[in-house]
């Protein structure tokens, strides 16, 4: 796919689902008793990867129309045992969290994933997993294809995370519904906390105190959820790529409707607000117990920044287009605190990297961090014409066809496919705004 520079983006849009709430949905769902009805799904094909998973393991799972879906659940601790494979294909959220859910009760799976998943490292899920008491058999590294046979009897345990992962806390709470006893958790930094708001929802005791050594989230168990309605509110990490885009397009203005801007995934907005962007929220509101709010863009002169590593928890996945806005911004954008982003669908701050140095962006790239030096204040604009391998990551495929859209000269993606795991549409919403993609 290619992306060409021409006239401004205007128009409101809605983008799809958020695709953390999306997973959890149908996880707890699953694990519910009763019937749980889903607003604002996420169709993307990470998640009809966990919608899959679910329905193996024993949930009645059924799509009622765009964005609608039921799960009628088990019960925490009466999933089945899948007599297949669960195909995760590049869904690194659900194989994660899945985890947590096979290993609170003594049923036999293995999980599986695309090229680029199995890749990726399990380890830091399935070592503290293994204290609950599950039993991993896997690939050098902890990766997929992985076995895993889970407990017998769970125990609750209190955990330090050495590094802070929403994944990894998520898995965690989620074995722990089953034990007797207090499940911890305890983050160096606090990550998003869709897991807390919705394990709540659907009845279980979860308490979060901040204390001198992080944030210590716990769960009291064993829990019985009950089936409660969800409202998934639009992804703020899909509305990133639309919203600058219009940042950086000259003459541009566009509203991005019902996007969830829960404070703990509002980094990039931070980020561009210090920036000097024409950004605002209007009509704020509470959904399902999570804000919601619209999103005002209008293009305008960015500065660069410094942004400090303690907030890469709220932002991680936003970090390469946050990196295609530091390159219009005039001056230095240093970030700091990326290392996650090592290991994520490819190895994001390589890709970024590379791909901002092939269309004539000075960089600077360290073990984790990057320094992009923009080119605002010298009126010029990064000159594009490069051709910007993805490595099947959506993020990165994203990112630069918005550099593109403002490049001098055009931007080709190697392969746009991946996109369709979390933002199905992205083309032709942006072509909606005006946008040259072919």
């Amino acid at each position: 796919m290619t992306a060409r520079p021409g006239g401004p983006l205007a128009g409101r849009i809605a983008v799809p689902g958020d695709k953390s709430m999306s997973h959890r949905a149908l996880m707890l769902g699953a694990l519910a008793e009763g019937e749980t009805r889903i607003e604002g799904l996420l169709e993307g094909e990470d998640v009809l990867s966990t919608a899959g998973a679910m329905a193996a393991l024993g949930a009645e799972v059924e799509r009622l129309g765009d964005g609608r879906w039921r799960v009628v659940g088990r019960g925490v601790g009466r999933l089945a045992e899948p007599a297949q494979p669960l195909d995760f294909g590049n869904a690194g959220t659900g194989a994660r969290l899945c985890l947590g859910l096979i290993a609170q009760q003594p049923i036999f799976a293995v999980l599986v994933g695309d090229a680029s998943l199995s890749r990726r490292p399990m380890g830091r899920v399935t070592e503290p997993l293994a204290r609950i008491g599950a039993h991993f058999l896997s690939r050098a590294g902890g990766r997929l294809p992985l076995a895993i046979r889970g407990a017998e009897q769970p125990q609750p345990i209190s955990y330090r995370l050495p590094v802070a992962s929403a994944q990894v806390k998520s898995a965690l709470l989620l074995a722990g519904l089953a034990a007797e006893g207090t499940t911890e958790v305890i983050e160096p930094e606090a990550t998003r906390d869709h897991t807390e708001n919705m394990l709540r929802a659907f009845g279980a005791t979860v308490t979060v105190s901040d204390e001198a050594d992080g944030r210590h989230v716990r769960l009291a168990g064993p829990a019985r959820l009950t089936a409660a309605p969800v409202t998934v509110p639009g992804d703020i990490s899909s509305a990133a790529f639309p919203l600058v885009a219009a940042l950086v397009v000259p003459g541009s203005s566009v509203v991005i409707e019902n996007v969830g801007v829960n404070p703990l995934r509002t980094g990039l907005l931070d980020c561009l607000a210090e920036m000097g962007a024409g950004l605002r929220l209007v009509n704020r509101r509470d959904q399902a117990g999570e804000p919601v709010a619209d999103l005002v863009a209008e293009a305008g002169p960015l500065k660069g920044i410094v942004v400090p590593p303690e907030r890469a928890p709220s932002m991680i996945d936003e970090y390469p287009i946050l990196a295609v806005a530091a390159a219009f911004a005039e001056g230095r954008t240093e970030l700091r605190g990326l290392g996650e982003l090592r290991v994520k669908e490819s190895d994001r701050l390589a890709a970024t990297a590379r791909g901002l140095a092939a269309c004539g962006v000075a960089v600077e790239e360290g073990e984790d961090w990057l320094v992009v030096h923009g080119l605002g204040g010298s009126g010029r604009r990064p000159a594009g014409g490069a051709r910007i391998e993805a490595n099947l990551d959506h993020r990165i495929a994203m990112a630069f066809l918005v550099l593109g859209l403002a490049a001098a000269a055009p931007v080709e993606v190697d392969d746009a496919s991946p996109i369709d795991t979390s933002f199905p549409g992205f083309a032709a919403l942006l072509r909606g705004l005006g946008a040259d993609l072919a």
